[in-house]
């Protein structure tokens, strides 16, 4: 038995003895243990330097540190409280500090260097020499070359962007947790589904309160703002959306001009005319102005069609009203949005939910991925087995044979304590060791799904169907990683690569055949009818550039914010001329929507995170609309594709160039036109 539990290196992780006391003490003695590893290698001889002793050193120094540090992160997004966030905060700046500071370690760059330009280097093939060639490349990017003064700002400059994006994170999940609306009038809820109004209901019991809560978090929010006929009630739930991030005491906009200035800060020190450029460096877009480029022209490709899109959604108001025609409100697009969808499909995404109770759904998956991929899924019910909160469940991954590949846990439901959104992580890499066995890896995927409710399961949409899909994609990128090296392992690879195992996995939620796996009703046991099935993929492609632009001004925004930043920040309200920036991806609506940028985690939330990175999830939709075309081909539950797709794809992690297995398993470099025949803006190959 350890110590210090967070300390403790056993794969079935004590989460219940975790405390938020144990936090600093833990830190602090796996700081000191990887400083104490980094400094002997920085104390070699330069004459006995060697492969071993330095760059496999330098991988095995940190993974004390690394493993602590993210028990003590996941922790911190999934059960916050005050006492967790204040220790959490307090060894911020020091385990920032202590990773800035590797690359910046003059005498430790020496040693790497000397090694890397000897000839013995020359002798280093395959993934090791990946390894060392990715170090190298990461040393340079992170500031080994650059002289003592600008190393001392580097690290100044890194610790306070840690905190900064720390507190931005911080300030999103306070002020939608600290919002609420209360409907006491049940007349108003008029349109609302039942399963949403009986969650609205519990809502308000369990926190004391009359009548129906409503909060901004997904499952409460989005059927709100769909069938609510309440047009007031949808305006004020929007009111407070746009507002998260942008009012005291949660308010983010100086914190974003003080992260932009220091990324830009920070590029410049690095020798790069833009955040962007040097972020996108090694990335498959290599370059701002690439990315900007690859996003502008899905803009272009879907301006006609989302014009009209537009165009017909203000005339369907119109003429279902009996008023003129004119701009909608935002909070009026995705209710009228429904109705054309209702009125043109005769489609009703409520009508499909009955059909995705979640462990049916869950157990689909399992059975999909046991046929494409040959893998097992077991749960494990002892309950010696801890988890982080009751509601969270594990599982066993094996192969065919039987061999323990992995174990992940999941995390489904919103609670107060948990950051938003849908997420996976990895909180240990085994993969093959040296002494040629196989340790499994863990992982865990969390959401912000539908509830139980009302005695019934939760009953998913597709859209949130194709969530665990997606999340499931990127732990079975971690779970299968077969790369000796740890830090080459899974979803270690670049960003606008990351995405495809992921987005590939959601393809099969759009099939009869896959579906026709799990898709029960909750109550009958009847599989989805024809006729609604039809209904589903007949409207799949409903306002399909409407749905790209919206991505793509995402995108834009903040391609636009680590390319232009200075210019962008010298403007007297940087909101009004970001969204003019990026209105011609935006839809034209009386009052103007504000932008996300004071709630957009995902690029402001992390240090780097998705930061000039956001194009990514685009990117890599070409790409897994691409790879999932060689599935339809040979089967959508051909075994030797998938096995292949493993083999090329999953299994590689970053042990070689994302174009290089992307080549791999398609035999040709990637068609970008595929996405657009995919979402209807091209017609069908």
């Amino acid at each position: 038995m350890h110590d210090n539990p967070f300390l403790a290196p056993d794969f079935h992780i004590p989460w219940r003895q975790l405390k938020p006391d144990q936090i600093e003490p833990a830190v602090t003695t796996a700081l000191r243990r990887a400083a104490e590893q980094i400094d002997a290698i920085a104390g070699l001889a330069l004459a006995t330097v060697n492969y071993d002793n330095t760059f496999l050193a330098l991988e095995k120094a940190t993974e004390e540190l690394n493993n602590t540090w993210g028990k003590v992160a996941h922790l911190q997004s999934v059960e916050d409280s005050p006492a967790l966030r204040e220790a959490h905060n307090r060894m911020l700046p020091q385990v920032t500090a202590f990773y800035t500071g590797i690359p910046l370690n003059v005498e430790l760059w020496r040693r790497l260097r000397t090694f890397a330009e000897s000839p013995a280097a020359k002798e280093i093939t395959g993934v090791h020499r990946r390894f060392m060639d990715e170090t190298v490349a990461d040393f340079r990017q992170a500031g080994a070359d650059l002289p003592d003064d600008k190393r001392r700002r580097l690290e100044a400059l890194q610790g306070e962007l840690a905190q900064l994006t720390q507190k931005y994170g911080e300030n999103v999940l306070d002020a939608t947790n600290a919002w609420e609306l209360i409907v006491t009038d049940e007349a108003r809820l008029k349109g609302l589904p039942a399963h949403a109004k009986a969650a609205a209901r519990k809502s308000a019991e369990t926190k004391g309160k009359p009548g129906w809560r409503f909060t901004l978090h997904q499952p409460s929010q989005e059927p709100f703002m769909t069938y609510l006929e309440d047009a007031e009630l949808r305006r004020e739930l929007w009111t407070g959306a746009v507002a998260v991030g942008g009012r005291e005491p949660h308010d983010n906009t100086a914190l974003i001009k003080r992260i932009l200035q220091l990324r830009a800060e920070k590029a410049a020190l690095l020798g790069k005319t833009h955040f962007a450029d040097l972020v996108l460096e090694r990335r498959m877009a290599k370059t701002g102005a690439k990315a900007l480029a690859f996003i502008d022209d899905l803009r272009q490709r879907a301006a006609e069609s989302f014009a009209r899109e537009t165009r017909e959604l203000e005339e369907f108001k119109a003429a279902q009203t009996g008023r003129p025609v004119g701009r909608l409100a935002p909070w009026e697009i995705a209710y009228w949005s429904e109705k054309l969808r209702q009125s043109r499909y005769a489609f009703d995404e409520e009508q499909l939910r009955p059909y995705f109770p979640m462990d049916r759904v869950i157990g689909g998956l399992f059975d999909l991925v046991g046929r494409i991929f040959g893998l097992q899924v077991v749960k494990q019910t002892d309950p010696a087995i801890e988890v982080w909160h009751p509601e969270v469940s594990f599982y066993d991954l094996r192969d065919k044979a039987g061999r323990h590949l992995g174990s992940f846990y999941t995390d489904w439901h919103p609670r107060e304590s948990k950051r938003g959104g849908a997420w996976m992580n990895y909180l240990l890499t085994g993969g093959p060791q040296p002494d040629g066995s196989r340790r499994p890896h863990l992982g865990l995927i969390c959401g912000n799904l539908t509830p139980p409710a009302d005695g019934r399961p939760a009953l998913l949409t597709h859209r949130e169907v194709e969530t665990i899909f997606h999340e499931f994609g990127h732990l079975l990128h971690h779970l299968l990683g077969e790369v000796e090296i740890k830090s080459l392992n899974g979803v270690n690879v670049a960003w606008d690569f990351v995405e495809l195992p992921s987005q590939i996995m959601e393809n099969w939620c759009w099939e009869w055949e896959s579906l026709d796996l799990f898709a029960r009703h909750h109550e009958t046991g009847a599989a989805i009818p024809d006729d609604l099935f039809a209904k589903l993929t007949a409207a799949k492609n409903f306002r399909s550039a409407t749905a790209m632009q919206r991505q793509v001004a995402q995108a834009k925004m903040d391609l636009l914010l680590h390319i232009r930043t200075e210019e962008l920040l010298a403007a007297d309200d940087l909101e009004t001329v970001v969204r003019a920036a990026i209105a011609d991806c935006l839809p034209a609506t009386e009052p103007a929507a504000p932008t996300i940028m004071r709630r957009f985690n995902h690029i402001f939330s992390d240090p780097v995170g998705y930061a000039a990175g956001y194009y990514s999830y685009k990117w890599a939709e070409v790409l897994d609309a691409d790879a999932f075309t060689r599935f339809r081909q040979e089967g959508l539950f051909n075994a030797d594709t998938g096995a292949d797709f493993v083999a090329k794809v999953l299994s590689r992690g970053n042990s070689a160039k994302p174009e290089e297995l992307f080549r791999a398993f398609m035999g040709r470099d990637c068609d970008p036109e595929a996405l657009l025949r995919r979402c209807g803006l091209l017609p069908a190959a």
